[in-house]
């Protein structure tokens, strides 16, 4: 008896299905996830489903797409209500997310399947994706490590992520998605030699553009994820040591895009035996690929067999089995601290500002009751409060909130990306008014988050108001109607004392406790 079927029998396996509602397809997966996490594929399905087609020619999704992307989605809620899945998730990337009309393609989904559809910016869409590809090649990367490019070239966007020392540094989606570049510059009816210039042209500026705040030339390890990526290896790829990879060596990619670029999707599809849809993205992918491979250091392309569905699956598995990845809760501090020191701000003093607030938050638990998750949002928004002060030191917190807001910070969705804005819009100055705009916008859920997140950053910002940082380290003691932060006796607490009077208005709306500094030979 497999583990599966042990697993089904003692009825500790839970059944998981994903769905990736993309630019050219909608694919789904449907897996059991063991009690020890691992995961066992049940079913694995595609069908093409041209979004974006609508999306990148014409701004929206026409009827007729419309139509048969819900029919898509009833054949696979069948399919999960068969295997009795127990948790879905579906989400939907660039087609659906810059359609002028993706919230009535949303709400007809989930009239139709009952499939409540997220639509994932690009940041998650890197997260899920990258999350998999270090689970799964982590250990044949090996000494390679230190600059890693990770590659994903889908319908609508590529996603490049860079990977410092196992962490990632940064991550960028551009608009040189496959399907995007074939609408966008109307190659379809050109001759294969005229297609392929106008594509090189095109992907060959986006790139120049890029390289200004992306370290591409500093890579020295290039890995591919996609399907057309996987189509490369399965044609010149050869294998690793790991199987979850193969490699392809520059001259033999040279040879295979230059084969390719010279024909017609017809005749990609007849001499590959592939679907045509397949075949009519593959030149523009193989080009973007190849562009990008040859501004890197690297001798080889390794080719990653995982996908963005892999990364649902895990997230999935850790939701089911109640666990957490704490990979990715580095990941996102080491993409915050990129941001902050992209915009010049005293590291010491936004580390410290971080530390000091999620002390704060471990103290006051029971006062709060917030989740580890906003402990995370907390330590970013410490660690980006002040990069407003690269616009101007004048009003820099209503630019920290809009420089944070107009930022991708990796592992983090467009919505808690929002909230750290937020709050380090409040960390100085004005507390939340109902006059302001931004603020009154969110749901109330998240103006109290906001608030109290805010309220914490507030007093840790007052605690190294001299960025001297001093204090590193406090307890909290509660006196009746006060809040008593002890922290080790410095020098002097004059100004931390004068500053705590000024920001601590918003911690005593919300928490109805007054606070104050005091001095203490010891603390915990």
């Amino acid at each position: 008896m497999s583990a599966v079927e042990t697993a089904r029998e003692s009825g500790s396996a839970r059944t998981v299905a994903a769905i990736d509602i993309g630019s050219n397809s909608i694919r789904m997966v449907v897996a059991q996830v063991l009690p020890d996490g691992k995961l066992e594929m049940l079913e694995q399905l595609r069908q093409a489903a041209r979004l974006g087609q609508d999306t990148f020619r014409r701004g929206r999704l026409g009827g007729q797409t419309m139509r048969a992307a819900v029919g898509i989605l009833r054949d696979y809620r069948k399919v999960i209500d068969f295997y009795k899945v127990e948790q879905v998730r579906a989400v939907a990337t660039s087609a659906v997310r810059e359609a002028s009309n993706s919230d009535a393609f949303i709400d007809r989904v989930f009239m139709a399947t009952g499939f409540d559809v997220e639509v994932i910016d690009t940041p998650e869409e890197s997260r899920l994706t990258v999350s998999a590809v270090r689970r799964e090649i982590a250990d044949a990367l090996g000494k390679e490590r230190a600059n890693v490019l990770i590659v994903d070239v889908g319908g609508g966007s590529t996603l490049l992520t860079i990977l410092v020392r196992g962490e990632i540094a940064t991550s960028q989606s551009v608009q040189l998605g496959s399907i995007r570049l074939q609408e966008s510059l109307m190659t379809a009816d050109e001759p294969p030699d005229r297609a392929t210039e106008i594509l090189r042209h095109q992907i060959s500026n986006v790139i120049a553009a890029v390289q200004s705040s992306l370290p591409l030339n500093r890579a020295q390890t290039y890995v591919a994820v996609g399907g057309d990526a996987r189509f490369a290896a399965g044609q010149i790829g050869q294998p690793t040591a790991s199987p979850a990879l193969s490699s392809i060596a520059r001259s033999n990619f040279d040879k295979l895009v230059r084969r390719c670029e010279s024909h017609t999707p017809e005749e990609l599809s007849k001499i590959y035996g592939m679907p045509f849809a397949d075949a009519e993205t593959l030149k523009a992918a193989l080009l973007v690929y190849h562009a990008l491979f040859q501004v890197t250091r690297a001798r080889q392309m390794l080719v990653s067999q995982v996908t963005m569905r892999d990364g649902l699956l895990l997230d999935l598995a850790l939701t089911v089995t109640g666990q957490e990845d704490e990979s990715i809760s580095k990941g996102v501090i080491f993409s915050a601290m990129a941001v902050a020191e992209k915009y010049r701000v005293d590291v010491n003093h936004s580390r410290n500002v971080s530390d000091l607030a999620v002390r704060l938050f471990d103290q006051l638990q029971s006062e709060h009751g917030l989740n580890p998750r906003h402990r995370l949002l907390l330590r970013v928004a410490g660690l980006v409060h002040e990069i407003g002060g690269f616009v101007s030191s004048r009003a820099h917190h209503k630019h920290s909130y809009y420089l944070i807001a107009n930022s991708e910070i990796f592992g983090l969705t467009r919505e808690e990306v929002n909230i750290v804005a937020h709050v380090g819009r409040y960390h100085r100055r004005s507390c939340p008014k109902p006059s302001h705009v931004e603020y009154m916008m969110l749901p109330r859920e998240n103006r109290m988050l906001v608030s109290k997140l805010a309220a914490l950053l507030r007093v840790a910002d007052a605690l190294d108001h001299t960025h001297s940082q001093q204090i590193r380290d406090l307890r909290c003691e509660r006196r009746g109607d006060e809040m008593v932060i002890l922290v080790p006796a410095p020098a002097d607490l004059t100004i931390e004392r004068r500053e705590l009077a000024n920001k601590g208005d918003l911690f005593e709306d919300i928490y109805g406790l007054r606070v104050r500094a005091e001095e203490s030979s010891t603390t915990t």
